[in-house]
């Protein structure tokens, strides 16, 4: 019979009402507590910076490949570059990309009968894949591309077509602005509106056709600003943007999304932080508080202790009692702490009702993105710090003296 087991779970599980089984219960809720809050702070801070990531990433895709412009001042109104079959195939056969697109941005002024403003338009062809874009979507429908010509259609933002006073199937007039300082006029059609949430490109971006872009630019049919390319997993879009630029020809580049637009990622990057922070103080907190409950039971049990010494059980055999307390208050509270984490997750993943105002946050609702590691990295570290803090107790029996043990109150 395992004598340090058993007395350690008489202790624990003891059905009557005692001050050891409250503070152990106490413990285990503390741990639950701890041990939920990091798994939920991982995947609400994850699922956060997964999100707004995704939202740039639909809009612009992984990797862009341009004309090699290191004077130009802006990453919009690209310099022309030809369309190359082989360039293209080699694009579309570079391991990780999914997508390859043409397409090409122009700054203009669009003006309705309500009011004036400032967007970019960009400009796709008739094969793009909208499938990105469809959750953007609220009003209307995608422009239509007609087999010659270009489209007079365009889409644009919710937070536009309110600027304007204007909405699906208004008339507006597009003044796009040539290098020389002249001005084009194009009268448009608004045959969708969207939103994104994120206030910088819902108040710029505007959606067309790149023949328009062309004709306005007295480009070639086959001249294009440039290639957008989507990747299977956002995490590659580096060493997939590395691959790519050594094989192009010289007089063109590729780079990632990321380094296009550094200030939302590098704010995206700060949230890391965050996570360090709430970790450090769940951490610190979980080990206080195990510290303290396994000191109280101690000394709640000094007597105990006196009488197993006085009959001649080992130091060991007393250190092991507390050390399967230890064990209890742990296991019990990584399963409960798990299991409270991931339901919250379940709960937020299937019926949202935890909601972030959009303005500030560039989402309506906060999402849930778990990695399976988040789970071994709390885990883990909760049961070293648990393991290496179960170690005080044994000190403390050590040094007490089964006389002074029984006599104490």
């Amino acid at each position: 019979m395992n004598t340090p087991s058993f007395i350690a779970r008489r202790i624990a599980f003891n059905r009557e009402k005692s001050f050891s089984r409250f503070i152990i219960r106490l413990a285990i809720s503390a741990t639950v507590i701890s041990v939920g809050a990091m798994i939920l702070t991982l995947a609400f801070t994850n699922g956060f910076q997964y999100a707004i990531s995704q939202k740039v990433f639909n809009l612009w895709g992984h990797i862009r490949v341009q004309h090699f412009a290191p004077n130009r001042a802006t990453i919009s109104e690209e310099a022309p570059m030809e369309t190359n079959d082989t360039v293209l195939r080699l694009l579309q056969t570079t391991p990780h990309v999914t997508t390859v697109q043409a397409f090409a941005t122009k700054y203009a002024v669009i003006r309705s009968t309500e009011g004036v403003d400032y967007v970019e338009v960009k400009g796709v062809e008739k094969s793009y894949d909208w499938n990105n874009l469809k959750g953007f979507l609220k009003e209307g429908r995608w422009p239509r591309f007609p087999d010659s010509g270009y489209s007079n259609e365009i889409v644009l933002s919710q937070s536009t077509a309110k600027e304007l006073k204007i909405g699906v199937g208004s008339k507006v007039l597009i003044y796009f602005i040539q290098p020389d300082g002249s001005v084009r006029i194009r009268p448009m059609y608004v045959c969708g509106l969207y939103k994104t949430g994120i206030e910088d490109y819902d108040k710029l971006l505007a959606i067309g056709d790149l023949r328009l872009i062309q004709r306005l630019n007295n480009w070639k049919p086959n001249e294009i600003g440039g290639y957008e390319l989507f990747t299977d997993d956002y995490r590659t879009a580096w060493q997939t943007s590395n691959t790519i630029y050594d094989a192009l020809p010289k007089e063109w580049g590729s780079r990632t999304t990321e380094e296009i637009y550094p200030n939302i990622f590098d704010w995206l990057n700060l949230q890391n932080n965050t996570i360090i922070i709430v970790l450090i103080i769940m951490i610190v907190v979980a080990t206080l508080n195990l510290v303290t409950c396994l000191i109280i039971l101690v000394l709640e049990r000094t007597p105990m202790i006196g009488v197993l010494k006085a009959v001649g059980t080992t130091d060991g055999s007393i250190q092991r009692i507390f050390l399967y307390q230890g064990g209890i208050i742990t296991l019990f509270g990584l399963l409960l702490g798990n299991c409270f984490g991931l339901l919250v997750c379940w709960l937020q993943q299937r019926f949202g009702f935890i909601t972030l105002p959009e303005d500030a946050y560039f989402i309506s609702k906060a999402v849930v993105k778990l990695e399976w590691w988040h789970l071994v990295l709390v885990n883990a570290g909760t049961f070293v710090i648990c393991f290496l803090v179960l170690m005080i107790p044994t000190v403390i029996v050590r040094r007490m003296q089964p006389a002074r043990a029984i006599q104490f109150r």
